[in-house]
């Protein structure tokens, strides 16, 4: 078993990269990252469709929270204001509008500062519901 939290990342998009670089040299999380790409999926929980859709943190346990929970659960780890800010990123309505900011980017992400034509994730392997099934926004 785990004893680490795991964040997963599309390690082909430039714009999801350098995201994770802010985030591992400021926000500092105490977890595994790597791209999904190089990480072994099955064990984890998680299909490839997923993490191709969004970010994704998965917990020791194996807990999957993904899109803007899933950075709401890496700030919370981080601690300091950081973790103000990710207790804050779990409550409606903030919840709600953090999702909706997270779908506007990622569905954009190849127009993003530092994104490029690889960064786009084709209509046909995007989720139908626009949303993942453990990734409410009740």
């Amino acid at each position: 078993m785990r004893t680490r939290p795991v964040l997963i990342y599309d390690g082909d998009c430039a714009f999801c990269t350098s995201s994770v670089m802010f985030a591992e040299r400021h926000v500092r999380p105490s977890c595994e990252i790597t791209p999904w790409q190089f990480a072994e999926l099955e064990p984890l929980g998680c299909t490839r469709e997923r993490a191709e859709y969004e970010l994704l943190w998965i917990t020791p346990p194996g807990v999957i929270h993904g899109g803007a929970q899933a950075v709401a659960k890496m700030l919370l780890n981080a601690g300091s204001g950081w973790a103000v800010l990710g207790a804050l990123l779990t409550l409606p309505p903030l919840r709600w509008i953090a999702h909706g900011v997270y779908r506007l980017v990622a569905n954009n992400r190849e127009r993003m500062p530092g994104g490029t034509p690889t960064c786009a994730l084709p209509a046909d392997r995007r989720p139908r519901n626009g949303a993942s099934a453990s990734d409410s926004v009740d």
